[in-house]
């Protein structure tokens, strides 16, 4: 250690160690911001915030970034193009390989990857709405770039796919791994990367069902969800808030914005919902109730485990494709509820999914509880994913497709 000589008033020399800023100073500020951007959201992590974690000023971040945005982009491409690397890596000089080979070295990276970043993985999936246009889109770049690295070898050892089935089936694998940003269920990491593996290997060997035709997706994505009639004023807000979150995310919506698009002057609004915050836990609740009557109804006409699975998921499907909007704003918007609604919310969330376990490990006797958490997980997140994909087409044959990639995740093949 590198040590000062200083003069004490009596004359003495005293020693002191001297700090010196680390030479990877950047990197770590871009990983903190990340994991705090990913756990808490862009608006609620301030630039003093991830300094004091650091142990630095918020002056000492400014020479690194000039302002929370350059932060944000930094931390989020930092974190896309990690994924990219680990791809172009793992396929390096596998040109001459086979097709199964690439694709297994492929698969086994990017898990391996996804697992070593898990806090980081919400950070694009929840918060890309953040980014600028030009940014955005190099990021999403960098997906597309990773999905096709899967889809190529896929399509030689199954050459019966369409181009449309393989990035289908590509991007399904990189939900599946990205799914364990979205909650905190521990496993080993040698478990998990096997879990994880496996159930990517089931959804490359699905043969899906017939993709809408071509040109027919547009015309019935538009008449989805019509013919919905709101009699309450209550209702009619809680409908608004969705769309509105949805579009602008939480921060960037005002009580104004909402009552005017319900037809409902601000100061009216507040005598259904004291507040924003309360408004948007309503969204949530809501949600939850609906939720819990389509889970009793697939439950109660299944005759053993396995029905019950996929009747479960086509339930869920037909849900969350009727209102697309509450799945991603209760994502990427539960953090900025105050933390006992959040704590209740996560407690019917986990009950709901606790569901799904028990008739997951009732089917798959080979796995723990934990393992099947994971896999539910998965299969859930798949519907957000890949009904973005697909702009949640609410046509049969697309959610027939969704529905067999969770069935796969969830009962193996």
């Amino acid at each position: 250690m590198t040590v000062a000589r200083t003069n004490t008033a009596a004359g003495a020399a005293t020693e002191r160690p001297i700090r010196r800023r680390p030479k990877d100073r950047k990197a770590q500020i871009a990983t903190v911001a990340a994991e705090a951007f990913s756990e808490r959201g862009y608006h609620a992590v301030g630039v003093d915030d991830i300094a004091a974690t650091i142990g630095i000023s918020g002056p000492a971040l400014y020479r690194h970034y000039p302002n929370k945005y350059a932060l944000f982009v930094h931390a989020a491409t930092t974190t896309a193009d990690a994924l990219r690397t680990a791809a172009d890596d793992a396929l390096a000089g596998l040109e001459e390989a086979a097709a199964g080979e690439r694709l297994d070295r492929l698969i086994s990276a990017l898990v391996t990857n996804t697992i070593e970043h898990r806090k980081l993985g919400g950070l694009y999936r929840w918060e890309g709405r953040y980014l600028q246009a030009d940014d955005r889109i190099r990021i999403r770049n960098v997906f597309v770039h990773v999905t096709q690295c899967v889809a190529a070898p896929l399509r030689e050892l199954r050459p019966e796919l369409s181009a449309v089935d393989a990035t289908t089936q590509g991007a399904a694998t990189l939900s599946v791994m990205a799914s364990i940003s979205a909650h905190r269920t521990a496993l080993a990491t040698r478990r998990l990367h096997a879990l994880l593996t496996s159930a990517c290997e089931s959804i490359l060997r699905t043969t899906l069902p017939p993709a809408v035709p071509t040109g027919e997706v547009s015309a019935r994505v538009e008449g989805a969800g019509g013919g919905l009639t709101m009699t309450s004023k209550r209702e009619l807000l809680i409908n608004e808030a969705v769309h509105i979150f949805d579009r602008n995310g939480y921060h960037d919506s005002s009580i104004e914005e909402i009552g005017a698009a319900a037809g409902i002057n601000a100061s009216s609004v507040y005598r259904h919902f004291p507040s924003k915050a309360d408004l948007l836990a309503a969204v949530f609740y809501r949600a939850a109730d609906r939720l819990a009557v389509a889970t009793s109804a697939a439950l109660s006409a299944a005759t053993d485990p396995r029905e019950a699975l996929c009747t479960l998921a086509e339930s869920y499907l037909e849900l969350a494709f009727r209102n697309p909007a509450v799945l991603s704003v209760y994502f990427a918007e539960i953090g900025n509820l105050p933390e006992n609604e959040r704590r209740n919310l996560r407690n019917v969330q986990r009950l709901h999914v606790e569901e799904w376990v028990h008739l997951v490990t009732a089917v798959r006797s080979e796995l723990s509880a934990a393992e099947a958490r994971f896999l539910v997980q998965a299969a859930l997140g798949l519907v957000l994913d890949i009904g973005r994909l697909i702009h949640f087409d609410t046509a049969e044959e697309s959610r027939a497709r969704l529905h067999a990639l969770m069935v796969a995740v969830l009962l193996g093949q």
